[in-house]
């Protein structure tokens, strides 16, 4: 039943957003193809910039894993993956589907619910753990979020809810003082090797597992002094695990030590803080906490929407809060299931303090980017489901006691309240599903299709759109524009410029100024995030007061009339 949920939401609408910079770049590698074909420095059609985006029959895996490491910053299983599945679904108007695209994700998503149901079931033996954890992966605005983005977060996260079953495995055993058998042990490596097949960041998740197990050595130290105890059987296995997963991360260092070369891809999460700049981290990180659980409308740009929202969250979290921190407290005072509550706070807060720990040490803001904080997701729907079984099914023998502390006497209300608790946190869940499917959360980074509808309402003489031009995420801006006119059957066809810039800026006004000159006027030209200095030709031109036209998402422009 969590299944079917979750898949149907993670395929509804999956095609009414407009893809952004990052999923073109999936597009067009997991095609085998390349950016470098798009001509720079020239006034270039709409076809031309989506060749990139056309399929590419004598395209091999070879060309999917040579072009990603060598031109991207990102290691090459899903890609390769995406290649294999995108051939199964044929082209949209010549382009790659959109949906084949996007599916992928959408359904590696769907199957982290089983895989959650199985991670909560073997952590807490219990089948309502594993229930209510994949009712809430099913539901989760931010588990959805990852799974209608054509790229590889998806895949990622459920590589480390398979890890993170294996280190649940481990801890049993490493309590017990029996051998890790070696299915699991083998196992536990190739997952860790397919994890970082996947994203280098996964690296994080398993920091958080050596967190993990170097408490429970702590832990198994209090008990013991023998420091043979380390080389037990449970542990000579892990070693070996550690061993097998190092050199599974070493085949990757020589490229991911070139991708530094490619830096400019990443700058977008470095950079120096000043003033109130140094507390934005925090409330990134809980931005992204509190959406894995909840998220209603509060990025829409009607105030009328957004204050109602946050006041239902705000109401929500009041109430709720308490309720799932003290199902996490009564977990900790079960014997049976203390060990694993331990385990999977571990793990999310030694990965809240590498993202900090990446921020203000390194320079390198991972909170930025929500999709990054797939490396403790799984773990926070774990605990989530075991703090809701309390919820559910309140143990024994706090059941019917009228005396004592407040807390117990709350826990007892639960067992006639309790369960309706459980179902308002789940449709709360399932109305932040539905807000992020329709865009209303999690909302895109890019609109290219209303920048298209400025410009149809605007300029009815020909069109140039330029923009200064770095890296392929800036081809994947204009991508963007390029298609969205090809998908609304355009009867404009602009042309593009990209205006190439290395060091110096002014190399993009003076391909912007040769190309001004060899176009018939009239037309208009809207320079589009163009960041370089304006060329002597633009000048001759109107301005345009844009003051008045409304912001697009991605899109910051100024349009001037050529006469």
């Amino acid at each position: 039943m969590w299944l079917f949920i979750g898949i149907n939401l993670r395929l509804a609408n999956l095609t009414a957003k407009p893809p952004w910079t990052d999923e073109f770049s999936t597009l067009v590698f997991s095609l085998g193809n390349t950016f470098l074909s798009v001509p720079l420095d020239q006034a270039i059609a709409p076809d031309v910039l989506l060749s990139p985006l056309q399929p590419n029959p004598a395209a091999s895996v070879g060309d999917v894993i040579h072009n990603l490491v060598t031109q991207d910053t990102h290691p090459p299983l899903y890609f390769v993956l995406a290649y294999l599945w995108m051939k199964l679904f044929p082209s949209e108007g010549g382009l790659v589907s959109l949906f084949a695209a996007r599916s992928l994700p959408a359904i590696i998503g769907a199957a982290s619910i089983p895989c959650a149901y199985v991670l909560g079931r073997v952590a807490f033996r219990s089948p309502l753990v594993g229930h209510l954890a994949a009712a809430m992966m099913a539901v989760s605005p931010y588990g959805i979020f990852l799974a209608q983005e054509a790229r590889h977060y998806s895949l990622a996260a459920l590589w480390v809810t398979a890890s993170l079953t294996c280190l649940v495995i481990a801890t049993r055993h490493i309590q017990n003082r029996t051998p890790l058998p070696m299915w699991v042990a083998v196992s536990w490596v190739e997952i860790n090797a397919l994890g970082l097949a996947t994203h280098y960041f996964f690296t994080l998740t398993l920091c958080t597992e050596a967190v993990v197990l170097i408490f429970l050595a702590w832990l198994q130290l209090q008990t013991s002094t023998k420091f043979s105890l380390f080389f037990s059987p449970p542990w000579r296995r892990i070693y070996a695990v550690a061993i097998g997963t190092s050199v599974a991360g070493l085949i990757w260092l020589p490229i991911f030590l070139e991708n530094r070369n490619r830096s400019n891809l990443t700058e977008w999460i470095q950079g120096s803080r000043v003033g109130l700049d140094w507390l934005s981290p925090i409330f990134q990180a809980l931005g992204t906490l509190i959406a894995m659980i909840s998220l209603l409308p509060v990025e829409s740009s009607q105030i009328l929407v957004v204050i109602p929202s946050g006041l239902v969250m705000l109401i929500f979290f009041i109430w709720a809060v308490p309720i799932l921190l003290r199902g996490i407290k009564i977990q900790l005072q079960q014997p049976e299931s203390r060990i694993m509550i331990q385990v999977f706070i571990g793990v999310v807060v030694s990965a809240i303090a590498l993202f900090f720990i990446f921020t203000y040490f390194l320079g390198i803001d991972l909170t930025r980017g929500a999709r990054y904080n797939f490396v403790y997701f799984p773990a926070i729907i774990i605990l989530l489901g075991a703090s809701l079984a309390v919820c559910w099914h309140p143990p024994k023998e706090l059941i019917g006691r009228e005396q004592g502390k407040n807390g117990i006497k709350e826990i007892g209300r639960w067992g006639i309240n309790g369960k309706k608790a459980v179902m308002l946190i789940w449709l709360m869940g399932f109305v932040s599903a539905i807000t992020v499917i329709c865009n209303l959360g999690y909302q895109k980074y890019y609109r290219p299709d209303l920048f298209v509808q400025l410009i149809q309402q605007i300029s009815p003489v020909p069109v140039l759109i330029a923009t200064s031009h770095k890296t392929h995420v800036h081809t994947g801006e204009m991508m963007g524009v390029a298609r969205e006119l090809k998908v609304a059957n355009s009867s404009q066809n602009p042309l593009f410029l990209l205006a190439h810039q290395d060091q110096d800026p002014n190399t993009s006004t003076i391909a912007l100024e040769n190309t001004l000159k060899k176009l018939p006027r009239p037309f208009d030209l809207w320079l589009v995030n163009f960041h370089a200095p304006l060329a002597e030709t633009v000048k001759t031109c109107v301005m345009s007061n844009t003051q008045s036209l409304p912001r697009v998402n991605g899109y910051e422009y100024e349009l001037y009339h050529c006469q």
